[in-house]
């Protein structure tokens, strides 16, 4: 029996799915609505510093960024196959795709963890 690859890239296309129906609109409304609004109070610089330094948000933040990734090049790939009708090009699609969302992770990792 082969092994394939697809229940992976279908759970991380699932969670990064829902990562953006989820975190984004919060992201979106605190940045773009209640920062601007006064409707909640914009920290300092030095209090953010701290914040971005704890572990957890780290965390929070990698997962914010890997994801969605994933979830992009997954749907990405299949709406290639679907729009210009080059299944025969699978092989490249998905080393592109994926190989891309790969390079953003690691990216978004070491800029995570490397800072002090």
């Amino acid at each position: 029996m082969k092994r394939t690859y697809t229940p992976l890239l279908w759970l991380l296309f699932g969670a990064g799915g829902m990562v953006s129906a989820f975190l984004f609109p919060v992201h979106l409304f605190l940045i773009g609505v209640a920062h601007p609004m006064d409707l909640v109070a914009v920290p300092s610089y030095p209090t953010l510093v701290e914040l971005v330094r704890s572990p957890m948000t780290r965390l929070y933040i990698f997962t914010l960024i890997s994801l969605p990734l994933f979830h992009f090049a997954h749907r990405f790939r299949y709406m290639l196959y679907d729009a210009f009708r080059v299944k025969h090009l699978s092989g490249l699609l998905a080393l592109l795709c994926y190989g891309s969302a790969l390079g953003g992770t690691l990216a978004a990792a070491h800029l995570l963890w490397a800072a002090p």
